[in-house]
């Protein structure tokens, strides 16, 4: 039996923002080739335009370390060669990660895999790291030979991992994986459409384990349907069902009650952002209903120009806050927008306490108050409710292409903001195009109480690979991040968790129950290699 969606509007969206969403419109229906208009266009379509090339190295010159290391932050690239080093000539972008709640060591990164920068045929790349991305094997591409794009990643609540993908007919597959992404089982047909999306219930409730996505409408195989719902991990889908308007570039979250909701631009509206709420989705025996609310992000969401010129200059993020603390329940939206007057690119910030009924005033969240570009914002939530929020922020607007990643943080919910701390060097997004002038159209992330993990393309080799990042805070209060400390061996990670033995101790000071700053666990543990110190 096909299921039923019912959808509930309620509109949320105060005097000011009204008159700015009319405004916008009037203008697209009165043919206004401004900014608005373009913003309104759907991206290129994923279709195939190029055959497949053979790999050949075009000449320009790369360097062979994957390791990029910048203020006590370090990159490791993932698509890598049999030898752990960078492969010339080749191009990689739109990364999404997944990290095992089982063990953090594990993890996996999707990409798009172009062989060759000389074709923009693309493939479905993917690689796994057990040494929390120290280190990196890409073992190939799934089906090759069939174009595939728009890689999104998830684990569930088990530790298996998923891979959704996009084919050339606009039609998606799920793939599975038991091992954290060293091997994968599938394909299982997801219908599915442009620019997709999913996440995965692992609540300890009723609705641990379901899948949840939903895609664009460009082009759409299923008209305005645009979700669908597995109930049985991946094995099956609902029919795709009609969401008016479409959240458009955008994600979705669950939070710790197993409230399903999605979020997005208005059915590729510049100004109108619409958060969907679901209630029921996570029981199986009932047809699903909706909540629809409208939100102001102060400003446009674009794509289409500036350092991205056929790309999304960033997602509609949100996240549900899952802790057990006096904010558990809040949701948080972040976007990248172009605000009104002179400067090209914010990253604006949003919060709401009532399940998503209404929203904060929109907040800026890096701190930069020149013409300068801050695009592909991109948050995760911490368990305990930390938010972290990243995105490349140019040198000038002049400038666009020219950028370097940025990396902020908030522990009270979104009230403050760390100082924003650049976390690469520059990098210019202009480079390595593969026959398609964009770097892809967003990166990813996934935090926890110690940090996050960042998968996300950059240019350093001269060309577009994908990197992985551990963002850490400064917890020792030494002025370098805690990721770089390990690294060089000034911390202890005795028990090679990837997270500082102090840090441990400053959450739960019983993990050192005779105050010598070691770990109880690792008084007698030997220590070798990683550069850790022997206590």
């Amino acid at each position: 039996m096909k299921t039923k969606f019912i959808v509930r509007f309620v509109f949320m969206v105060t005097l000011a923002a009204g008159i700015a969403v009319a405004a916008a419109e009037s203008d697209l229906r009165a043919g206004d080739p401004g900014p608005a208009a373009e913003s309104a266009v759907p991206e290129p379509l994923e279709r195939l335009d190029d055959p497949p090339v053979a790999a050949e190295t075009p000449g320009f010159k790369t360097t062979e370390s994957p390791v990029i290391e910048h203020q006590g932050f370090v990159s490791y690239q993932v698509n890598v060669g049999p030898d752990g080093l960078n492969i010339a000539g080749d191009a990689a972008n739109e990364p999404s990660i997944a990290v095992s709640p089982l063990d953090p060591n594990k993890m996996s990164i999707g990409w798009r895999q172009f062989d060759t920068v000389l074709s923009n045929f693309r493939q479905a790349g993917w690689g796994w790291s057990d040494d929390r991305g120290r280190s990196w094997t890409f073992p190939g591409v799934f089906t090759p030979g069939l174009f595939r794009s728009d890689p999104v990643l998830d684990v569930d609540g088990d530790g298996r991992f998923y891979y959704y993908s996009l084919k050339n007919d606009l039609l998606c597959d799920f793939f599975f994986s038991d091992d954290a992404g060293q091997s994968w089982d599938g394909p299982t047909s997801a219908f599915g459409g442009d620019k997709q999306w999913f996440t995965i219930d692992r609540t300890d409730g009723a609705g641990r384990g379901n899948i949840y996505a939903s895609w664009s409408l460009a082009s759409n195989p299923w008209g305005l349907r645009v979700f669908i719902r597995s109930t049985d991990g991946g094995q099956h889908f609902s029919e795709p069902v009609e969401l008016s308007p479409a959240p458009i570039w955008g994600t979705l979250t669950v939070d710790a009650d197993g409230t399903l909701y999605l979020a997005g631009n208005a059915n590729f509206s510049a100004t109108i952002f619409v958060v969907y709420r679901s209630l029921d989705a996570w029981d199986a025996f009932v047809e699903p209903t909706f909540d629809a609310f409208t939100l102001n992000l102060g400003g446009r969401q674009d794509s289409g120009y500036g350092p991205n010129p056929v790309g999304l200059l960033g997602q509609v993020w949100i996240a549900a806050n899952r802790s057990d603390g006096p904010d558990r329940g809040d949701l948080y939206i972040v976007a990248s927008v172009d605000p009104p007057g002179g400067d090209p690119q914010d990253v604006h910030f949003v919060r709401s306490k009532d399940g998503g009924e209404s929203w904060s005033l929109p907040v800026r969240v890096n701190t930069d108050d020149r013409r300068a570009w801050q695009w592909f914002g991109t948050m995760s939530v911490a368990p305990g409710g930390r938010i972290d929020v990243v995105w490349i922020e140019s040198v000038t607007e002049d400038e666009p292409n020219i950028g370097q990643l940025m990396y902020a943080f908030s522990e009270d919910g979104g009230d403050s903001w760390s100082v924003p701390v650049s976390a690469s060097p520059l990098f210019n997004s202009w480079r390595g195009w593969p026959r398609q002038n964009k770097m892809g159209d967003y990166y990813d992330m996934v935090s926890d109480d110690a940090g996050a993990d960042l998968a996300y393309a950059a240019t350093f080799n001269d060309e577009q690979d994908v990197y992985y990042l551990r963002l850490w805070s400064d917890c020792n209060g030494n002025g370098i991040s805690d990721s770089h400390d390990i690294w060089s061996g000034s911390a202890r990670d005795c028990n090679a968790n990837a997270v500082s033995d102090s840090c441990e101790i400053i959450e739960d000071p019983t993990l050192d129950s005779n105050g010598d700053d070691i770990l109880d666990q690792c008084q007698t543990a030997p220590r070798s290699g990683g550069g850790r110190v022997t206590p």
